[in-house]
C-alpha cells in the first residue's frame, strides 16, 4: 500500500481575516464560488523545507528511512536556486548518501509526475524505496493586495513512499504539456530573465490569468483522463473514486459534470487548506483512506493540472 504523511503550517489565514484587510471585497461570495473558508500559510521565517522536513518525519513514524534510496522534491518555492533542495533534505534527514536525489518544478501536475519518475526507477532497477516529497509555499510568491490569489492559495507539504509493492499498484500515466500557455500563471521576475524584465513592482509576485486558466482546463482535463483510461483498458464507469487537483470548487463542479461522475465518487474538499498546488492530490489521497473513502480493491483515478501548461492522469489500485 502507499504510504502517505502530510504536514501543513500553523499559521491559519480565514476569509473573516482578509475581509477585515478587505473591507470592500465579497469573500462570501468567492467563498461559496471556490469552496475555501480558511488556509494554512508559512510564516516569514519558514520555508518549504520546514514542511517538508516535518512531513517526512511523520512519515518515518511508519517507513524505516534507512531504506530509502532516491529523493524525488517537487517544488516551485525552492530553498535556493542551487544548490538542489533534494540535496539539503537528505542531509536533514540523515538519510544513506547513496541516495540519489533531485528537484523538480512543476506546480499541480508534479504528484502525477512524481508516481511516474518513481515507477519507472523502480522498474528499471534504479531504486527500491523512492520518496516522493511535495512543499510548497505560493504564499511566499502572492502580491499583499491580490485577495483573490491570497484566498485560494495555501501552503503545505507532503511525503509519499513508494516502494516495488507499491509500484505493481500504480498503472499506465497520461502525461502532456503546453507551454504556450506559460504567461497565464507565471512568476516574471526573479529567474535569469529577470535581467531582461523592467516591472520591478512585481518583482517575485505571482500573475494568474483564471479565465485563460480554466478554459485549458475543461478542455484538457477530460481528454487526459480518457486517454488514461484507454491506456489501463477501461471505462469511466470502472473507476471507483476520483481525485483530481484540488484547484476550486467551481472549476472541478464543472470537470465532474464534463466527465459524468457521481458526486460521491467524486473528491471536492479544500475548505480548510485552499489550492496547496502540488500537495493537493497526496493530502486527498491521506484524507480518503482516513474517510474510508477509498478501500482495498478500489480504483482510483488520480488527474493534475495547472501551471506550465502541464497535465497528467494515471490510475492506481489499491
Amino acid at each position: 500500500m502507499i504510504k502517505i504523511s502530510t504536514y501543513l503550517p500553523s499559521k491559519v489565514i480565514t476569509n473573516s481575516d482578509l475581509q477585515v484587510e478587505f473591507p470592500n471585497y465579497n469573500l462570501k461570495r468567492l467563498e461559496k464560488k471556490i469552496g475555501i473558508q480558511e488556509r494554512r500559510i508559512c510564516e516569514d521565517n519558514e520555508t518549504p523545507l520546514d514542511l517538508a522536513i516535518k512531513a517526512c518525519e511523520k512519515l518515518f513514524l511508519e517507513v524505516d528511512k534507512k531504506s530509502i534510496d532516491f529523493i524525488i522534491y517537487c517544488t516551485q518555492t525552492p530553498e535556493y536556486f542551487l544548490p538542489t533542495t533534494a540535496c539539503i533534505l537528505q542531509d536533514k534527514l540523515g538519510l544513506s548518501t547513496s541516495c540519489g536525489a533531485f528537484d523538480y518544478n512543476l506546480g499541480c501536475s508534479g504528484y502525477i509526475y512524481g508516481l511516474a519518475l518513481a515507477k519507472s526507477f523502480i522498474n528499471t532497477g534504479l531504486a527500491s524505496n523512492v520518496l516522493i516529497v511535495t512543499a510548497e509555499a505560493y504564499s511566499k510568491h502572492l502580491d499583499a493586495g491580490d485577495v483573490t490569489n491570497r484566498a485560494i492559495f495555501g501552503d503545505g507539504a507532503t511525503a509519499t513512499l513508494i516502494d516495488k509493492e507499491a509500484s505493481l499498484r500504480i498503472g499506465e500515466f497520461n502525461l502532456g504539456t503546453d507551454g504556450s500557455g506559460a504567461p497565464n500563471l507565471i512568476v516574471p521576475n526573479g529567474g535569469a530573465k529577470s535581467q531582461f524584465v523592467n516591472d520591478s513592482n512585481k518583482e517575485g509576485k505571482l500573475n494568474m490569468n483564471g479565465p485563460e486558466v480554466f478554459k485549458f482546463t475543461l478542455e484538457n482535463v477530460p481528454l487526459s483522463i480518457n486517454d488514461c483510461l484507454n491506456k489501463n483498458n477501461k471505462e469511466i464507469g470502472d473507476i471507483d473514486y476520483f481525485i483530481l487537483h484540488q484547484a476550486n470548487k467551481y472549476m472541478l463542479n464543472n470537470l465532474r459534470k464534463k466527465i459524468v461522475v457521481e458526486e460521491d465518487k467524486f473528491f471536492n474538499d479544500m475548505i480548510n487548506t485552499g489550492n496547496t498546488v502540488s500537495n493537493t492530490i497526496p493530502i486527498a489521497l491521506e484524507q480518503s483512506f482516513k474517510n474510508s473513502l477509498i478501500k482495498e480493491g478500489d480504483y482510483v483515478l488520480l488527474c493534475g493540472f495547472g501551471v506550465g501548461y502541464s497535465w497528467g492522469s494515471a490510475l492506481l489500485k489499491f
